[in-house]
């Protein structure tokens, strides 16, 4: 094995060996515990200073939710770029085992050639004295000549093919280095309001914790009815597909687990972890993050809505709930809370998307 093949082998090699590290299952990160519970914490009005505290835990954990999209959208682009630097490499590796043959190809002709007493063999053709010899050597001639004009197009190609390999893959490695940084910034952000969520919380007493709680229900449910007195839910009868039941049937069995930023299941997840592998269970795959369900997936009407439709909230999409029919929802509030149904109009709807949709559709 020639010195340049081996050195190439052992790069691509080397390139397969780092993505295994790269593309290995990102390393869950447990939420920032909190500090103790100190032994008299500060006294909260039970009404105005209250509900500023939930205001204010609903803006960092909706910060936390955008970055969560953020991070999982990282990842995502992680994989597929590991994936396309893992056939690169093959490329190059198989590549390296071409050339080599065909170098050894033209290794033997010039060899060849050599016997034959250094003479190419239309010299040798010229000093044959018998004219059928003659006839029959410019028919091998011209099959040999066309034979090396192959075969020095074959190399040239090769090596064209493998200098191209090697530019996409350095191009790719450069991506997935950008999004490595970007994945790792965005954990930075959910760890960051997570932390100082948690950290308002745990200053609460007890009966303060209670009652922000009340207050988190007092919310949801003002909006829920606001939303179901408008009426929507009179038009609202749209039946679910073969594959919505699946759907739903998935998201409802997870109902009482953890939510985990970045999680996919099957102990945690995270809102778009579920909705996405929801679907995957039903045979559709779906984008991973609230974000791109919005932007990829059909829109729908809320009137036309029907169980296994997924809810997009707020105005920057950055939480999606099953729609599970009769005005609820099952999803993945937020860190510290777990998979729970709740009213489909208890936080603010963006719009409304549908993943079984037919390709054709508009």
């Amino acid at each position: 094995m020639g010195t340049g093949k081996r050195g190439l082998i052992a790069t691509a090699v080397t390139v397969v060996c780092a993505l295994t590290v790269l593309a290995a299952p990102g390393t869950a990160f447990a939420s920032p515990s909190p500090p103790p519970t100190p032994s008299a914490g500060p006294t909260l009005a039970p009404g105005k200073d209250l509900e500023a505290v939930r205001k204010k835990l609903d803006e960092l954990y909706r910060a936390a939710a955008r970055a969560t999209d953020e991070y999982n959208a990282a990842e995502e682009k992680a994989d597929k770029q590991s994936a396309e630097l893992v056939k690169l490499a093959k490329k190059i590796v198989k590549g390296q085992e071409k050339l080599a043959k065909l170098k050894d190809r033209a290794g033997a002709s010039a060899a060849a050639q050599y016997r034959g007493g250094g003479l190419p063999p239309e010299a040798h053709l010229m000093l044959s004295d018998d004219p059928q010899e003659f006839l029959d050597g410019a028919g091998r001639v011209r099959q040999g000549q066309h034979a090396a004009k192959g075969l020095i197009g074959e190399l040239t190609r090769t090596q064209e093919d493998l200098e191209r390999y090697a530019q996409d893959a350095s191009a790719q490695w450069k991506k997935l280095e950008a999004g490595r940084k970007a994945k790792a910034a965005a954990q930075k952000k959910i760890e960051k309001q997570i932390a100082e969520a948690e950290k308002l919380e745990s200053e609460l007493r007890k009966e303060e914790q209670e009652r922000l709680a009340e207050l988190e229900k007092e919310a949801a449910g003002k909006a829920q009815t606001a939303w179901l007195d408008s009426g929507i839910l009179d038009e609202i009868s749209g039946k679910a597909s073969e594959q919505g039941k699946k759907a739903v049937a998935y998201a409802t069995a997870q109902i009482g687990k953890p939510y985990q930023w970045g999680a996919e299941g099957p102990k945690t997840y995270d809102c778009s972890g579920l909705t996405s592998q929801a679907w995957i269970s039903a045979g559709r795959g779906i984008p991973r993050t609230s974000q791109e369900q919005w932007k990829q997936l059909r829109h729908i009407d809320i009137q036309d809505m029907r169980p296994g439709d997924l809810i997009i909230y707020f105005d920057d999409a950055s939480h999606v709930a099953m729609y599970v029919g009769d005005g609820a929802i099952v999803h993945a509030p937020r860190p510290g809370r777990t998979v729970t149904i709740a009213g489909a109009g208890s936080m603010p709807i963006l719009g409304v998307v549908r993943p079984d949709a037919p390709a054709d559709a508009g």
